[in-house]
């Protein structure tokens, strides 16, 4: 298993999230997106290996990637204008789109 290029490609759907489907924030949707990947670096690695590994099943590592959403950087998302509600969407849209790329490329 290459963690690298999974965060690669884990960074690449989020910045296509934000563009196709947040344009409201895209201007300060990679910079969120990469606050997320550094501060969950380790955590997404070792859960990561743990799901290649069949230690967790995927239920629980989408509860664990739950378990980080705060760390989505809000504030300035916040300072936008952008509604709690949508980036509460975003928050959970784009855990969707870290599992659906796990189940791509591990599972």
């Amino acid at each position: 298993m290459d963690f690298e290029e999974i965060l690669k490609q884990v960074k690449v759907n989020l910045l296509e999230l934000v563009n196709n489907d947040f344009t409201d924030f895209k201007d300060s949707g990679e910079e969120i997106v990469n606050t997320f990947l550094e501060n969950s670096k380790d955590k997404l690695k070792r859960w990561t290996q743990l799901l290649a590994n069949k230690e967790i099943d995927l239920e629980e590592y989408e509860w664990l990637l739950k378990s980080q959403k705060d760390l989505f950087e809000m504030n300035a998302l916040l300072a936008a204008g952008i509604s709690k509600i949508k980036i509460g969407r975003f928050k959970n849209k784009a855990i969707k789109t870290i599992v659906d790329v796990m189940c791509k490329l591990i599972l």
